[in-house]
């Protein structure tokens, strides 16, 4: 019946046989529902070969056939059509077959778990996104179900996800623009609360998405990015007035004292987090990618005092690695637009710390990442391997920023205050590797000096000329300064150590993170992927748990329980403690608080019952276990 459904359509685009399908399709996409529908219908009983079938002809051809009934262009369109169509008799009599077609497909979505299965049914819907201009509730669905898939799928779907939403934006503007703005931000914050090695890549990816479609309107994009910075700074004004505040009343009695130190310290970790830090970092990409454009550059000085700012709250070694964050965000705003920010004294002031002069008591220590943290331990800050890492960082970052301007006129003058610290630095410290790395930064900002003084012995303009801009024009492109070239050399070594820090685990594939031209290439190849929908949709699934899924489903249930049980009864052979959570390194090194023994025997299961001639020894080794978990809980 469906064979021969599919074969009036191809031939002469029956009516009739539309309907009867899209009533299967509907079926089909509800199909193990509890509807409370008449058993005895001739769709109460559905094979999976005929489910794909239903489902793989609807997903590839209903797109063409709904816009041949409406006499509508074969692919694209924008919601003014929609709404010139929606007063047609044409449109009066189909648009029930387009919203059953988009309101059927959205709900299977929701039944899906297969990332393959989701990932090609969202390719084929995506060319009817037009059509949910005409349907408001349906939309706001859609983007609420894009937005999930698009934060928290894996493989292809996030990128299959976000050309959906980038499609809905650009075809329906003001329609969906805000919500999808508001929506993948939250997404994005979502995705920042934790980090690792193997969360960095996807969250970057999911940061270059949203800078991408900030560029869809940007008008509209500088409203939301005004609010969101402005929320940024509001976030770390609150934190600089608590620490005023906790350090104008030291003189105040204990309790007060303790009351200001609480909530110093919750505000200052609201700044010193992952989410604000990653949030830091988004429209710092942001800036740096629309610099060019008139609406966003306005926004680069406030969101550089943010940075600056949160740098210098808590000037402690430990958050050296966030400060070396921030730092990096102010090089990348300072060449982007081509602004002088002023980042050498925050580099040069970490040169002066204790611990950098102090010998490693803690030994050399494992190799830092800075990139998965923002703060390090008291028993690292004495490690060989962080000091080599500061001043590593320090001596890298310093590079970038003056190579910005090895071809300025007013070079000589603006490294001359960082060469007489990084002087003193080379005179306080007793070690070699770190003496050298600063002789030779030295030498080569001397010699970039030298360069751009005899090049500017020849000119015959004013420092307050607007030739001086264009000075050394050429010279810049090719990059033959000295300190460019040893940028370079500084940037291959920087990659290689960060290359030995990585680890294989990636979520959204290899070359998730360089969102581009080539993505979107493979996902226009709509002919290989329609071939991997027959591959995809060929297997036994259907929606909701079918009649067939249950005695196996009663199996697994059983087995399931049967291993519990055997868990059960050798749980307590060993001392395994699993219900514990021990709270992460605070500020202040305090910890969570521990549950009462009265709780902590409550959690603990039952052990079998002990045979009489060995109760003594068991009840022995339970006082004993009961004093090991006494002072688990204390530490």
């Amino acid at each position: 019946m469906v064979d021969a459904w599919c074969s009036s359509i191809h031939e002469n685009r029956s009516s009739g046989a539309i309907r009867s399908l899209m009533r299967a399709f509907r079926t089909a996409c509800h199909y193990g529902d509890d509807t409370g529908e008449d058993a005895k219908s001739k769709w109460s009983t559905m094979s999976s070969s005929v489910f794909n079938k239903i489902m793989l002809f609807v997903l590839k051809e209903m797109d063409g056939i709904l816009r041949g009934l409406l006499k509508l262009p074969t692919s694209g369109g924008k919601k003014e059509m929609i709404k010139d169509m929606s007063k047609t008799k044409r449109w009066k009599s189909n648009n029930h077959l387009v919203k059953s077609y988009l309101g059927n497909a959205l709900h299977v979505l929701n039944q899906m778990t297969d990332t393959e299965m989701i990932s090609f049914t969202l390719r084929r819907l995506r060319f009817s996104s037009v059509f949910l201009a005409a349907f408001p509730v349906l939309l706001r669905k859609y983007i609420k179900v894009l937005l999930h898939f698009w934060g928290t799928g894996g493989g292809a779907l996030p990128v299959v996800s976000f050309l959906f939403l980038r499609d809905l934006c650009i075809q329906l503007g003001s329609d969906c623009i805000d919500e999808c703005f508001r929506g993948m931000y939250k997404a994005y914050l979502l995705n920042c609360q934790f980090m690792n090695a193997s969360k960095l890549q996807h969250i970057q990816f999911l940061g270059n998405c949203f800078v991408e479609l900030l560029r869809v309107d940007l008008p509209n994009a500088y409203q939301h990015a005004f609010v969101f910075i402005r929320q940024l700074a509001m976030i770390l004004r609150d934190a600089q007035s608590s620490t005023k505040t906790k350090k104008s009343s030291q003189k105040a009695n204990q309790s007060s004292k303790e009351a200001h130190n609480t909530k110093g310290k919750e505000s200052f970790l609201k700044v010193y987090q992952w989410k604000y830090i990653h949030c830091l970092e988004l429209w710092t990409a942001a800036i740096c990618a629309c610099s060019s454009e008139p609406e966003f550059r306005p926004l680069a000085y406030p969101l550089t005092q943010i940075i600056s700012g949160a740098a210098r709250l808590v000037p402690t070694a430990r958050y050296f690695p966030l400060r070396l964050r921030c730092i990096k965000m102010l090089n990348r705003i300072a060449s982007s637009t081509n602004s002088f920010v002023p980042v050498s004294p925050l580099l040069l002031d970490m040169l002066e710390i204790k611990e950098l002069h102090r010998p490693p008591t803690g030994g050399v220590g494992k190799a830092i990442d800075f990139r998965t943290v923002l703060r390090v331990s008291k028993l690292t800050l004495k490690t060989r391997a962080f000091q080599e890492a500061c001043v590593f960082s320090v001596v890298e970052e310093l590079a970038e920023h003056l190579a910005q301007w090895s071809y300025s006129v007013g070079f000589f003058e603006l490294s001359s205050v960082p060469v007489v610290r990084l002087r003193n630095f080379c005179k306080s410290t007793n070690v070699d590797r770190f003496r050298r790395e600063i002789k030779q930064i030295i030498r080569e900002i001397e010699a970039n000096s030298e360069y751009t003084n005899k090049k500017r012995m020849t000119v015959s303009f004013l420092p307050n000329d607007p030739a001086a801009a264009s000075f050394l024009e050429d010279d810049k492109n090719a990059g033959v300064s000295p300190l460019s070239k040893y940028v370079a050399s500084l940037r291959q070594r920087a990659q290689q150590r960060s290359d030995s820090l990585k680890e294989p685990s990636i979520l959204v594939g290899q070359d998730s993170s360089a969102f581009g031209s080539k993505i979107t290439e493979s996902d226009e190849d709509d002919d290989g992927e329609d071939s991997k929908g027959d591959a995809v949709f060929s297997s036994s699934w259907l929606p909701a748990g079918t009649r067939k899924d249950e005695e196996s489903t009663e199996e697994k249930q059983q087995k399931k329980k049967r291993r519990k049980d055997q868990q059960d009864e050798t749980a307590f052979d060993e001392d395994i403690v699993e219900d514990f959570i021990l709270s992460s390194d605070d500020e202040e090194g305090s910890l969570s608080e521990a549950p009462s023994d009265e709780e902590a025997s409550k959690k603990q299961k039952p052990s079998k019952a002990p045979s009489k001639k060995k109760g003594k020894t068991h009840r022995r080794k339970n006082k004993k276990r009961k004093k090991s978990n006494q002072v688990a809980y204390a530490v």
